[in-house]
This record gives structure tokens, sequence and C-alpha cells, in this order.
């Protein structure tokens, strides 16, 4: 069960799937309920049909999921399952709710049309008289008793709790049309049907349900992929029975039987099966489904690999590290479900006009008929007036205005490698106004590579190179590396040195035949010519010196080159209206070269910043009335992450859950941190004009509805099409940064 305890005598929480739930009014009803009760803390989804709860741990989730039922509505406690938390009873509802949804659809849409036809087509209805009546009044029977029977068993269940919702308004409406035309009909007022609005309004609701129901699951879709991303089986190595030691063999087994410290084998193309340690094998691994990356990343030994992405050409054996609900990709899947389940600011108002909303259409209908009856324009008339009141104000496209935005700009988040961990996050990025920026593997590489290679006097480049890569080989260092991949590429063939000896802090020594070679500080050498003291002043990173006998005979530099994307994402940052600042422990000349590179002005770059001294950075540009995002890395930058406006906080799965962050960014990479405030910004905007649609269709439509300038098979068809049009501008997002 998907419970927790926050500490031991305190608070509990818990996740329940609700069912029943058909307009903002419920989950606004169900919420109202819950936080009534002492301690209780509850936020209801609509669009995910869920409900996130605090509770004392005097209370249980038996004493929870009763609140609920008492209120009129199912509630299922989400269970977990081996990869993390579980979903499964709400998405079987989904499932089983839009069979049932289609079917009843397609029969009264059927069955409205031949209604529609017998009354609105003149030649038919006058061929068809009387007959054509009572013909009506069959085929309207089965739309009002069974297609249209989950309004009335919802409006039903709320009247018995004394509570009115949509289904209210809908089963009300088309109760009183039905009722007066099988009057009309049993007494001789012919003229007096109303079975076609009937008829046409339920179909019309059921087919805005649906659509409804289908673009919901499209905008949950990017979670459920994230979910279904875990391998099911893996073959782990076991020792066998009666053995040595060393004998293992592969078992294949279920991934839920899986433990922290198995050994596993990953072969070409397999799924890696959860978060682990390379303990031998070299390969590519393709993490684009888990953190948006697209280009594979070569591995090997003492590398940790991710669940759920995909091995590439070889052969891997991994260490199991995390296992189960602790994965990286379940970590992904509970941020992004906590940031689709919970409420931006913004909904709370919307909330609180639809808990109110329908009992004031209810006294508006009852006025609107009254009214017409007072002014002698006729019972009918009025009755057809009051029924449009009632289906038109149906306040569905204001329920689902934000939650569905939030949850198709969330879930698309996640697939871009962006995990925004929560609704009032949006609110955020819309103030911010400057972007703090790391150097080392953000606006870089983080990989250092050759950039320089100056000699003095009449020594080759190559020789200088050549006997500076020979040494550096027996060195893990990563200027070292450097050094020696630099000359690989530049077709140098290295020879091998002995007596290699590592100068800690300085630098390293070893023989090349006969002569030894020092590769290091100044501090190693007597003589350092002026040609390479100049060298190392003008270097835009980290220069060493080669020489023997004393005498520096080269410099060469390495430096963390800018990533070909960083001048492009700058650049973007600047279009979103932000101003980037630059913060890097590296010294000044190498910030200023990066700065430079990258487009970054040179008034805003600070070097020779500890990870600690950033804190105070942040703070000083926001007393210069500037609201800051500090990007981080999670852990190093965790107090300037939290005194930032907006933290975000890059890594690769260890630092995934980083408390001090509000987004948390796959890829160490500048760009993703304009797509994340791009598509922040671009959800809010969404959310807005969602919810201003939806104000503003209520606003115009009732008024015109009471007046009689909208009959009740117009208003269905108009209110179905409103919630629709809420839902697919919101799957707009899905869309958000592809070209």
């Amino acid at each position: 069960m998907s419970t927790t305890t926050d500490a031991p005598g305190e608070t509990q929480h818990v996740d329940l799937a609700i069912s029943g739930m058909t307009c903002a009014s419920c989950s606004a009803r169900i919420e109202r309920k819950l936080n009534k009760v002492d301690g209780v803390e509850a936020s209801v989804n609509l669009a995910t049909e869920k409900a996130s709860v605090t509770f004392p741990s005097a209370l249980s989730v038996t004493d929870i999921v009763g609140v609920v039922e008492k209120t009129g509505y199912g509630a299922t406690p989400l269970v977990e399952d081996a990869t993390g938390p579980g979903r499964a009873p709400a998405m079987t509802h989904d499932v089983v709710g839009q069979g049932s949804l289609r079917l009843r659809m397609v029969v009264a849409a059927a069955l409205a049309l031949v209604v529609a036809v017998l009354h609105m087509v003149p030649p038919i209805r006058d061929a068809a008289g009387t007959a054509g009546h009572w013909a009506q009044l069959l085929l309207t029977l089965p739309v009002y008793l069974w297609a249209a029977w989950p309004f009335h068993r919802a409006a039903a269940i709320n009247a018995r709790h004394g509570a009115s919702t949509m289904d209210t308004l809908v089963s009300v409406g088309t109760t009183a049309a039905m009722g007066w035309s099988v009057v009309a009909l049993f007494t001789g007022f012919t003229h007096d049907l109303y079975f076609e609005v009937v008829a046409v309004v339920t179909a019309f609701l059921l087919i805005g349900r649906y659509i409804e129901a289908r673009a919901k699951a499209q905008g949950r879709s990017a979670l459920t992929s994230l979910m279904e991303l875990g391998a099911k089986d893996v073959a782990v190595l076991r020792q066998d029975a009666g053995t040595g030691a060393m004998a293992t063999s592969e078992h294949r087994v279920s991934i839920e039987e899986l433990v922290v410290g198995d050994r596993f084998v990953v072969r070409p193309g397999e799924k890696v099966a959860t978060d682990g340690v390379i303990l031998s094998g070299r390969s590519t691994i393709d993490a684009s489904m888990v953190t948006g990356e697209s280009m594979p990343v070569e591995v090997g030994p003492q590398d940790q690999v991710t669940g759920a992405t995909v091995n590439g050409h070889g052969r891997l054996i991994v260490r199991a590290s995390r296992v189960g609900s602790e994965t990286t990709l379940a970590r992904i899947t509970d941020l992004v479900e906590q940031a689709q389940t919970g409420k931006a600011p913004v909904q709370r108002l919307a909330d609180r006009i639809s808990a109110v909303f329908v009992p004031a259409v209810l006294v508006i209908a009852a006025v609107t008929l009254l009214l017409w009856l007072a002014t002698g324009q006729g019972f009918t008339q009025g009755l057809a007036a009051a029924v449009a009141v009632l289906i038109i104000a149906c306040p569905c496209a204001l329920g689902l205005a934000t939650p569905t935005a939030l949850l198709t700009g969330t879930g698309r988040g996640a697939q871009l490698g962006i995990l925004i961990k929560g609704p009032q996050i949006l609110e955020s990025t819309r103030r911010v106004d400057t972007v703090v920026l790391d150097k080392t593997g953000t606006l870089t590489t983080g990989h250092p590579v050759l950039t320089d290679v100056v000699t003095a006097g009449s020594l080759p480049e190559h020789a200088a190179l050549k006997a500076a890569a020979s040494v550096e080989a027996g060195s893990e260092h990563p200027v070292a590396a450097a050094i020696v991949a630099g000359a690989r590429e530049r077709g140098v063939t290295l020879v091998t040195a002995e007596d290699f000896t590592n100068l800690p802090g300085e630098g390293v020594r070893a023989a090349l035949k006969d002569t030894v070679v020092t590769v290091g500080r100044a501090s190693l050498f007597e003589v350092v010519p002026e040609v390479l003291v100049e060298a190392m002043e003008r270097a835009d990173g980290t220069a060493v010196l080669v020489g023997w006998d004393g005498t520096a005979r080269a410099a060469i530099t390495v430096a963390d080159t800018a990533r070909e994307s960083s001048p492009q994402a700058v650049q973007r940052l600047r279009d979103l209206g932000l101003t980037p600042y630059l913060l890097t422990g590296d010294n000044p000349r190498t910030a200023a070269a990066v700065a430079e590179q990258v487009g970054i002005d040179p008034a805003n770059v600070t070097a020779e910043v500890l990870p600690q001294d950033k804190f105070a950075h942040v703070r000083t540009l926001q007393e210069q009335g500037r609201v800051v995002a500090m990007v981080g890395d999670g852990v190093n930058d965790a107090a300037a992450l939290a005194q930032a406006d907006l933290g975000m906080a890059m890594g690769s799965g260890t630092d995934v859950a980083a408390e001090s962050a509000d987004i948390v960014l796959m890829r160490a990479d500048v760009d993703t941190v304009a797509d994340a405030i791009g598509l922040s910004r671009q959800t809010l905007t969404v959310i807005k004009q969602n919810l201003v649609w939806a104000f503003g269709y209520n606003t115009l439509a009732i008024p015109l509805a009471a007046f009689g300038l909208l009959t009740p098979v117009i208003a269905g068809g108009a209110m179905a099409l409103s919630s629709v049009l809420v839902v697919l501008n919101s799957l707009r997002l899905r869309g958000f940064g592809r070209a």
C-alpha cells in the first residue's frame, strides 16, 4: 500500500484512487470533507482521479477511505509493486470506465439521431404523425433510463448526502424534459414534446465525456510509459549448489526477486534491470527514455547505470545498488505523480467557485422558470429555458482547466528529463528574471580536452606531446587522461615509460629510455623559459609543463570546453527574459573564456567561488531586487538551491530527489534549463487560457440560456464542446520542444 510514515507517532500518508467523480464540485467536496477531519490534509485531483492524504497516526487508512465513501464516492488505496508506487486500481478503472462509456455513447447517439429526425425533419415528422410521437418515447426511454443512468445514479447519491454536482444539473434537466414530454404525450399536447432534448443532450454529454476520458488518458500517457519502462525479469548470477565459490550460472527470475547486492547480466539490446554499478564489460547505454538525453553514453567497470536504460553492443555484469521503490525510475515516477496530484494556487480559486456553483445554478434555473411564467410566456418556453440553464452551466470545463494542463505539462517534462516537483513551482518560473549557472558540466562538457601545445627553442610540438603523453599514460588524473587522448587523436605513438613516480599535488615523473621526463607544475623545474611562462599565464584552462634535466621544454594546456549547445541555450534564456550569471570555482581567466564562448556578460562572471559561498551570491542578487533561479548539482549547492527563488538541480539519478531543488534536470546541459523554464511557463499560460475560457463560457452562456436564446439541445452540445476544448488545449503541451 502506498502508505508512508513521516515520523513515529506523528503522521502518515496514503494515495487513493477515487471513483465516481465527474466534475470539479465532486473533487472539491471530497477534499473539503477530508480536510474537516482533525489533522488531515488532503488534495483531490479530478484529472488523475486520485487523492493525496496526510493524516495523524491515530487514524487508519480504513478511516480515510470511510470518509470518502460516506461522501458518496469510492476510494481504493494504491499499492506498491517492485518497481515503485503502484497505480493498478486507477488504470483498471480507466480501461473499464472507457469501455462502458463508449457503449453508452454509441447507443445514445444512434437512438438520438432517429429521435431527432422524427422530431425535427418536417416531411418525416408529418408522415409519422402520432405514431412518430410514440416512437420518440420508446426510443428515448433507453437513452434516459440506461445511457444516462450514470448521471441519475450520481445525482441520487449526492442528493442523499445533501450535495449537488454536475450530474445533478444533467439529471434534473433531462428528468424535467422527460417528465413534461410524457405528460404532454398522454394528455394530447403533442406540440410540447422534448424527447429529442433528452436523447440528444444525453448523447452530446456522453460523447463529450468519452472524448475527455480519452484525452485525459493521453495526458497520463507519459507517466504510464515511465511506469512501464522497467524490465520484467532479469538474469541473475547465482552460485550453483554443491560447487565451488566461483561456479555461478545465470538464473532468469522476476524483477520482484532482485535484491540489493545481486549480480545480474545485461545482454546487448536488453534493459538494465535496476540501478547498479558495472562490475565487468564495456558498452554504450541509451538513457533517452529516462533522462531525455538522445546520445548513448560510453560505460565501463565502476560506472553507475540506471534501471530501464537500454544496453548497446556489449555484455555487462552489474551489481544491484537500488531496487523497487528506491530506484531512479521509481523516484522519477513518484515525483511526476506528486506534481500531477498537487494543485497550483490558481486551482484553489476554481475549486472554491465550483463548490458553490451548482447550488447557485439550480436557483438560477428555478428563478428562470418562475420569471417566464410571471411574464406570461408559457410553461413550455419557461421549462426549455430552465433546462438549457441547467445543462449549459455544468462546470466541467472549470474543473478540468488546471489538472489537465498539469497532467500533460508534467508528463511532457518527464519525457524531456525535467521533473517539476509541484504545481506551485509554475508560478515561480513566471517571476524569475535571473539565472545563476555553474560552469563545469553545465555550460561545459565536464571532460577536459587537449587544446594547446607551446614549445621552447627548436623542440617540435610532436616530440613534446609524445614525451608528456607517454609519462602521463601511467596516471589516472583527468588532466593526464586528456593529454593522452589528445596525443592519440593527433597520431602520436606513445612509448613505454619506466620507473613511474606520482608527485601528489605537483605532477608525475618517469623514465623514457635514458631520459627522466617530468610533467607538472613550474615548481618542479629549475628553469622555465619566458615563452612558457607567458603561455601558462594566457592559458584558458589548466596548463602543465613538460621537460627534463631541470628545464621546462613545453607548456601543454588542457581545458573543459563549452558544449556546442551552450551558446544557443544561453540565448534561449535571454529570449525568456532571463539574465544569465556564471559562478565557478575555476580561475578568472578560464571563467572569462567560457563566458565569452557562450555569450555571458563578463560583468556577470564570478570566479574562484567555493560551493559554500554560492549561497551568499544568490542572496546578494536577491537583495538587489532580482528573482533568482539557481542551477546546481543538488548536493554541494544545496544551500544556494534552497535560498534561490527557483532551485534547479542537475543530476543523473543519485541526486534525483534533491530536497533542496524545485525542479530536477536529468541531463547536465544548460539547454535543459531553458526547456524547464519554457515548459513551466507554457503550462501556466495554458492553465490561464483554460480558466479564462471556462469562466467566460459560463458567465456568458447562462444569461443567454435564461433568456431563451439557447435551446437545450444547443446547450448540451456547447457544454460538451467546452470541456473538450479545454482538454484539447491542454494536450498541446505534448508537442512542447518538438521541431
